[in-house]
C-alpha cells in the first residue's frame, strides 16, 4: 500500500507561521530567563525579540526584507542588553541563501558584524557592552557558515529535482512522439490501402450500375459514403499525428488565425474574449485549440449552419471555451458522440476538466468545456 497517498500537505504559510512563533518564542524565553536589562530596555529588548521572531513567517515572500528585519531587530535586542542568539537572523540568512539572494545575504552579515562591533564602542560602559561583546560570539563565522551551507544545499537539492523533473517530462514526450508515429506508421500501412480499395470499389460499383440504369442500392449507396468519409477521417488523423510531432504544438495563440480560416471558408464565425489574459499550462492551450478546431470543423461538415461563435474565458483558476452555432439541431438529447467528440472528452478529462456538448435552447448546437489552470502542466 503507497502511504504516501495519505499523506496530509500542511500549507507552507501555516509551517512558516509554526517556525516563526516557535523562533520567538525560543528568543524570548532565552533572553527573559538570562542576564538582561530592567524597566524600559526590558521592554524595547522583549518587543525586538519578538519581532525578530515573527518577522520569519515572511521568509518565503519577501527574503530579503526578513533578513533586514531580523538583522535589525538583532543589533537592537543586543545593545539594549539582551545576551541572546541571533537565531532568527540566522534562519533569515538561510531562506535568503535558498532564494538565491547569496551575495545580498553575505553583504548583510558583514554589515552586522561591522554594526555590532560599531555599537560596542558606542557603548563605553555599562552591560549594554558587555552584552554586544558576548553577542559577537554568536555571529562568529561558523555560524555564518552553517547557515550559507544550509541554505545553498537545499537550494541546489531544489534546482536539480526541477532538472530531474524536466528530464522526465521530455522523456515522456519523447516516448508519446515516438508512439505517436509508430501509430501513424501501422494506420498507414495497414488500414489505407483497405480502406482506399473499398472506397474504389464501391465507386466502380456505384458507376457500373448507374451506365447500365439498374437502381443502386441504399445499401452500396452507403457503403460509398462511409468509405469517403472514413478515408477523409483517417488522413485527417494520420495529419494530425505527425504535425503534432514535426511543429510546434497549437495553443491559445493560434486560435485566431483558425477562427480567420474557418471566416475565408464561409462560415461567419466571431472570436470574443472575456476576462484577464495570462498564461496557461501549455497542455490546457493545447486541448483549447483542439477543442475549437473540432467544433468548427464539425459545424461546417454536418451542421449547415451559417454562422458560428467561439468565446474564451479567463478566469482565475480555470479557462473556458464555449462554441454556438446557428445550424440544425434537434430539441432531443445530444447525439451520439463520433471520434472527435470523444478525442475532446479524453482530452478534457485528462486535465480534470469538464466537457458539456447539446443542442441550443434557440437552435444549432453548443460545445462547452472548463479546464482547470492551477493543476494542468
Amino acid at each position: 500500500m503507497d502511504k504516501g497517498r495519505f499523506a496530509v500537505a500542511v500549507p507552507a504559510a501555516v509551517t512558516d507561521w509554526l517556525l516563526a512563533v516557535g523562533v520567538a518564542a525560543l528568543l524570548l524565553g532565552t533572553g527573559l530567563s538570562g542576564t538582561h536589562p530592567a524597566g524600559g530596555r526590558e521592554l524595547l529588548g522583549s518587543a525586538l525579540l519578538t519581532a525578530g521572531g515573527l518577522a520569519l513567517a515572511a521568509r518565503r515572500r519577501a527574503p530579503l526584507v526578513v533578513l533586514a528585519v531580523t538583522g535589525l531587530c538583532a543589533v537592537g535586542y543586543l545593545g539594549a542588553g539582551f545576551d541572546v542568539l541571533a537565531v532568527s537572523y540566522l534562519v533569515a540568512i538561510y531562506g535568503a541563501v535558498r532564494a538565491g539572494h547569496r551575495t545580498a545575504a553575505l553583504a548583510a552579515s558583514v554589515a552586522l558584524v561591522a554594526v555590532l562591533h560599531l555599537t560596542a564602542l558606542i557603548f563605553h560602559d555599562g552591560p549594554a557592552r558587555e552584552a554586544v561583546a558576548q553577542a559577537r560570539n554568536t555571529l562568529e563565522i561558523a555560524w555564518l557558515i552553517a547557515a550559507f551551507a544550509a541554505g545553498e544545499a537545499v537550494r541546489q537539492a531544489e534546482r536539480r529535482a526541477d532538472e530531474a523533473e524536466r528530464t522526465r517530462e521530455e522523456t515522456a514526450r519523447r516516448r508519446a512522439d515516438e508512439e505517436r508515429l509508430r501509430i501513424a506508421r501501422e494506420l498507414h500501412d495497414s488500414l489505407t490501402h483497405q480502406i482506399s480499395v473499398i472506397k474504389v470499389q464501391s465507386e466502380v460499383a456505384v458507376h457500373v450500375a448507374r451506365r447500365r440504369g439498374e437502381q443502386v442500392p441504399e445499401a452500396l449507396l452507403a457503403i460509398q459514403d462511409a468509405g469517403r468519409e472514413a478515408s477523409r477521417e483517417l488522413r485527417a488523423t494520420l495529419e494530425a499525428l505527425r504535425d503534432d510531432d514535426t511543429t510546434p504544438p497549437h495553443g491559445l495563440d493560434h486560435i485566431p488565425k483558425l477562427v480567420k480560416g474557418f471566416q475565408t471558408a464561409g462560415l461567419e464565425t466571431t472570436l470574443t474574449i472575456e476576462g484577464h489574459p495570462h498564461d496557461v499550462p501549455a497542455a490546457v492551450g493545447r486541448t483549447a485549440y483542439r477543442i475549437v478546431q473540432e467544433s468548427l470543423t464539425n459545424v461546417a461538415r454536418h451542421a449547415a449552419a451559417t454562422t458560428a461563435s467561439v468565446l474564451i474565458d479567463y478566469r482565475p483558476d480555470a479557462l473556458a471555451i464555449r462554441v454556438d452555432d446557428n445550424g440544425k439541431a434537434t430539441s432531443h438529447p445530444a447525439p451520439t458522440p463520433g471520434l472527435g467528440l470523444l478525442g475532446m472528452r479524453e482530452r478534457v478529462t485528462a486535465l480534470g476538466g469538464r466537457l458539456r456538448t447539446e443542442p441550443g435552447s434557440t437552435g444549432g448546437f453548443s460545445v462547452q468545456a472548463e479546464l482547470p489552470t492551477n493543476g494542468a502542466s
